[in-house]
């Protein structure tokens, strides 16, 4: 069933609510004359179409979204106080913002590219931002390499087009992106569709419990739906028949009642235990093998409702990391602690300064209590309050309570590289999914990688990539070299 439209009765106004009487012709100097700038109907509708688009997303620009509920299944309390998972059954509204990540807005669904993976929970105790991917590992574990990464991504600032060199270029540069990287030209690399795939925290994350005993967590969405793919021909195929494949999918299926669920699990990490763990715990481009953290379900996420203007609720969603509650906070992972800054500065730039209080951005089971005021797009919600704590008005206050608890530092500062652990390289992990791949899905990963390495002008960068897959396999960097080959001839 679709969604009904809302449809408000009566005359047609202008912005400020004054009855329109012809908005059908402009005033004009007598018939035929010149357009007066007295038409101020006119006016106001061009002046508002030239400005009805905000700039979009730099990554995560092309975009679906829905909202839905997450239902916890399992006790948690022992290992964080989060209210909104306090006890079995409890329901909290969500809101799921799905993306790719190079693509502009108006670019297709269906290419080979990480899908971006934006919870919003709308918790009493204030909104929970969960901002993953639907890949359990990046490209760098360092925002500082974050803009450059990037920058390789999207268009060149010469040819205008995304350019094999910039991307080989990079990623061979940066032997850390070889995990990720296999992981991207796999099967997995184009998801069907939104519903047919996982989502993951990717970073690993606090939660702490009453007795503010600390462990570290990483969250995985396992589609109900089960996993489905399109191989590099459908994907093709698709995205020129019908670039909106994802977006249409998403919204017809919640439209016709059948509401994309994903079951909800967490591996969990003794904050002592991180230290000698075998691999960094905080390093974005490794996982936690499942043998050492078996996942814990925890709970149910549906999605079963879709917005009613994808401008107001999906673009001018915003997300950031920073948003934690009472019982979960960051960890050390340097390219989480980057991206608590960066999410939000990206949308106080995009929306405004007051973009988290638009409707689907602002809490909803609960109250935002600030002293912040004015600005763009301001509402006056504070109408004559005190704009500064401590006062003794009875403003809001500080509770003397912090949401985590704090880690102990040691060691003079400095540009320093992530700490290494035992079994810690850059190819250990790739490897180990190389192999675990069955003989068709080794065929697929090696075609897609040698077709675009192909594409490379210089010998060196395409020996450079080669290079880094021999180092995770040696068999894996064998078959690429001799398909890369045979491609450039």
């Amino acid at each position: 069933m679709t969604q009904e439209a809302h449809v408000t009765q009566g005359p047609l106004t202008t912005e400020a609510g004054a009855p329109v009487a012809d908005n059908q012709n402009s005033e004009t100097a007598g018939v035929g004359g010149p357009v007066l700038v007295q038409d101020q109907l006119l006016l106001e509708k061009l002046a508002h179409f030239n400005r009805e688009r905000i700039p979009e997303r730099v990554v995560h620009a092309r975009g679906a979204g829905a909202y839905g509920t997450f239902t916890v299944t399992r006790d948690v309390s022992q290992w964080t106080r989060a209210k909104f998972l306090s006890e079995v059954g409890k329901e909290t509204e969500t809101f799921l913002r799905f993306s790719t990540v190079a693509g502009n807005l108006g670019a297709a669904d269906a290419v080979r590219d990480p899908r971006g993976w934006a919870l919003k929970f709308y918790t009493e105790e204030g909104n929970y931002d969960l901002v993953g991917n639907n890949t359990p590992v990046f490209f760098i574990k360092d925002a500082i390499k974050f803009p450059d990464f990037i920058h390789t991504q999207k268009r060149d600032p010469y040819t205008g087009s995304q350019e094999a060199d910039n991307v080989w270029d990079f990623w061979g540069l940066s032997p850390e992106s070889t995990h990720q990287v296999t992981w991207l030209f796999g099967d997995r690399g184009i998801p069907a569709s939104y519903r047919h795939m996982n989502g993951y925290g990717s970073h690993t994350f606090q939660w702490n419990n009453e007795a503010a005993e600390v462990f570290w967590v990483k969250y995985h969405f396992k589609t109900d739906q089960g996993i489905k793919n399109l191989t590099q021909d459908e994907a093709n195929r698709l995205a020129g028949e019908d670039p909106d494949s994802h977006q249409r999918d998403l919204r017809e299926a919640i439209e016709r009642g059948d509401f994309p669920s994903w079951t909800v699990q967490v591996q969990i990490m003794p904050a002592a235990d991180a230290a000698n763990y075998r691999f960094n715990p905080f390093d974005l481009t490794k996982v936690w093998p499942h043998e050492d953290y078996p996942p814990i379900e925890i709970g149910k996420l549906e999605l079963n409702r879709n917005p009613e203007n994808i401008f107001a609720e999906v673009e001018q969603s915003v997300f950031s990391p920073a948003h934690f509650v009472p019982g979960i906070g960051p960890s050390p992972d340097k390219m989480l602690q980057g991206r608590l800054f960066a999410y939000g500065d990206a949308h106080r730039y995009r929306v405004g300064i007051n973009a988290d209080h638009l409707p689907v951005n602002r809490p909803h089971a609960t109250e935002a209590r600030t002293h912040s005021r004015d600005g763009f797009l301001y509402d006056g919600r504070h109408k004559g309050a005190k704009n500064y704590e401590p006062n003794s008005f009875g403003g809001p206050h500080q509770t003397d309570r912090p949401l985590w608890v704090g880690s102990a530092v040691t060691g003079a500062t400095g540009d320093h590289a992530a700490p290494s652990h035992a079994e810690d390289s850059d190819f250990v992990q790739a490897g180990t999914l190389y192999r675990l791949m069955s003989e068709g899905e080794r065929g697929r990963l090696v075609e897609n990688l040698a077709g675009f390495i192909a594409k490379v002008s210089r010998d060196d960068i395409a020996e450079r990539a080669i290079d880094n897959f021999r180092q995770a396999d040696g068999d894996f960097g064998k078959r690429l070299e001799a398909a890369v080959q045979a491609l450039r001839g």
